[in-house]
C-alpha cells in the first residue's frame, strides 16, 4: 500500500471531522471548530495519510514547553508554542477499513522524524490502556495514568524523549 503524507489545509476539514468521529467516541472526538483551529493554528504538526488520493488517517497535536499533555491544550490553540521544545500528539486516527494495515505506524514513524528534525526534545501523547503496547514499540515510555478526564476515559501518559546531541 503506497501512501503518501502531507500536511492538512482547511479544504480538509470535512473529511478530517468526519474521520475522528469514526474513530473516537461522541466524549472523546474533538468538535468540528477545534479541528478548524488546530489547521489553522499548526498546520506544520497535522498530518495526513493519503491513499489513492484519498485521506484515510491523520496525526496531529501542539507544541508545547510543558513535559506533559494537560487536557487545556486539547481545547484552547493558544497554547501552541510553535518553538516549545516539545511536540503533542492529540489525535492518530485511521479510517476503520484501513487499520491494521501499517497505516497508523507509518503516521507515527513520520511524525516522530518531522519532530527530531524540527530538533524538538521528544514527543508526549496520551492513551487508553490497551494502546500502550503500540506506543511503546516506538520506544515511548509509560509515565502512568494522566491526570486527564477528557471524555471520562483514563488515559496513560506516554512519552519518547529524544537523546541530546
Amino acid at each position: 500500500m503506497k501512501i503518501k503524507f502531507r500536511f492538512a489545509n482547511i479544504n480538509d476539514l470535512p473529511t478530517i471531522y468526519n474521520i475522528e468521529n469514526e474513530c473516537f467516541p461522541a466524549a472523546e472526538a474533538a468538535s468540528y471548530e477545534s479541528i478548524q483551529a488546530r489547521i489553522l493554528t499548526f498546520p506544520e504538526s497535522f498530518i495526513l495519510a493519503v491513499y489513492k488520493n484519498e485521506i484515510i488517517g491523520f496525526v496531529n497535536g501542539c507544541v508545547t514547553s510543558e513535559l506533559a499533555l494537560p487536557d487545556k491544550l486539547y481545547h484552547d490553540v493558544s497554547f501552541h508554542k510553535k518553538d516549545g521544545p516539545y511536540q503533542t500528539i492529540f489525535g492518530l486516527d485511521v479510517l476503520p477499513e484501513f487499520q491494521n494495515k501499517g497505516v497508523a505506524t507509518k503516521l507515527m514513524l513520520e511524525f516522530i522524524d518531522l519532530t527530531k528534525k524540527r530538533r524538538k526534545l521528544g514527543l508526549i501523547l496520551t492513551c487508553k490502556e490497551h494502546l500502550i503496547p503500540f506506543y511503546e514499540k516506538f520506544s515511548f515510555i509509560n509515565n502512568g495514568l494522566s491526570g486527564s478526564t477528557h471524555g471520562k476515559a483514563s488515559w496513560y501518559e506516554m512519552r519518547l524523549l529524544f537523546k541530546q546531541r
